[in-house]
């Protein structure tokens, strides 16, 4: 894992948190986009060298939803940029994760993801992200 490519934050209005994080960190959203895979809408925020993802669930049935429902809006969970997505699964699957997907699936910002179950990780939702160029 070479860095932590962003925090994302479950949100229940995207517009709002948007407003409140442009203000927040000084700097406007990026990019909006919607992740069906995941059942979210994506708003992205840069802060340096740090990036923040909002995420909105576009349906009752994404888990985003489902979390916000559980744990209220924060922080959902926790992204690091990798280099090699599959080499990256197969080791962390031998360390003794478990990876809430088998193969890597589209994500938001042009990105391969996989996840980590949270009770692999002290209960942080885990992403590893490898960029598609």
């Amino acid at each position: 894992m070479r860095k932590i490519e962003h925090i994302g934050i479950a949100v229940k209005d995207i517009a709002a948190a948007g407003m409140i994080y442009e203000k927040l960190l000084n700097t406007t959203v990026y990019k909006i986009e919607a992740v069906a895979s995941e059942g979210v809408k994506t708003a992205f925020l840069k802060s340096g060298p740090n990036k923040i993802e909002l995420l909105e669930p576009s349906s009752v049935d994404s888990p985003v939803h489902k979390f916000i429902e559980k744990r209220g809006e924060g922080i959902h969970h926790i992204a690091f940029d990798v280099e090699d997505i599959v080499a990256e699964m197969e080791r962390l699957k031998k360390e003794g994760f478990v990876l809430l997907n088998d193969q890597p699936k589209e994500g938001a910002d042009n990105k391969l993801v996989c996840f980590l179950h949270p009770k692999s990780a002290n209960g942080v939702l885990i992403e590893l992200c490898q960029s598609k160029f």
